[in-house]
């Protein structure tokens, strides 16, 4: 019995477009819950310490400012490790092994640009670990020290993020809608939970975190503006 060409390349591996070349290919080892399971592990681990070295440092820290620190902390792992990982091994995820490699192919499930090359996927999570990363760390410090630059730093770092997740959204959604390419497997959880949801964090974050930052500075403008008045009357 002849097997179809597209039959064969869609049971090579389980991405879409079906038949998309994944040279050296090598399917993982662990499930997508167990994946899940290892990343939020990872992520409540990096909270709870982060958490912890900020009580010490600062017990005195307002909740909503300590929320938010714990956010760029948890920013700057993500950005400079796991996704300068696939930044630095972008010619050869599809055939990574280590635990990272294994999750960026589970959530290669949903946009297997991640495992092609794409040149948009790859610049942009270079330029993401290279600047938002180290600098989600400087943020985290200067909002526990209450440094005058934090307002300033937090705006731009939130509008990289927030910049960078809508063209990374519209450059697939033009791929789908013009060229009828789709890179996610057609289950609704890949496209929900991970294209939609995994992303969806540094779309409605950062586009909070920037009002506040734009009214934080307004206010201090409009008080140097006021004592300038003030000053310029005596």
């Amino acid at each position: 019995m002849t097997v179809a060409p597209e039959i064969a390349m869609e049971a090579a591996h389980p991405y879409f477009p079906l038949g998309v070349p994944l040279p050296a290919y090598i399917a993982n080892e662990f499930n997508g819950p167990q994946l899940v399971g290892v990343f939020a592990t990872g992520a409540s681990v990096i909270l709870g310490a982060a958490f912890l070295i900020i009580n010490r440092v600062r017990p005195t820290l307002a909740k909503t400012e300590t929320l938010t620190a714990l956010w760029f902390v948890l920013c700057g792992f993500i950005h400079f490790f796991f996704e300068g990982y696939f930044a630095y091994n972008y010619h050869q995820m599809p055939s990574r092994m280590d635990i990272f490699g294994q999750l960026w192919k589970e959530y290669a499930l949903s946009d297997s640009r991640y495992l092609t090359q794409d040149s948009f996927v790859v610049t942009m999570e270079a330029v993401t670990a290279l600047f938002w990363g180290p600098l989600s760390f400087l943020c985290a410090g200067f909002i526990v020290t209450s440094h005058p630059m934090r307002y300033p730093l937090q705006l731009i770092i939130s509008l990289g993020q927030f910049y960078g997740d809508v063209l990374y959204y519209a450059t697939c959604t033009f791929t789908a809608m013009v060229d009828k390419i789709h890179f996610c497997r057609p289950e609704d959880f890949y496209y929900w939970a991970y294209y939609v949801l995994c992303n969806a964090f540094w779309i409605v974050i950062p586009g909070m975190l920037m009002i506040s930052s734009v009214k934080h500075t307004g206010r201090a403008f409009a008080q140097v503006q006021k004592a300038e008045k003030a000053n310029k009357g005596k």
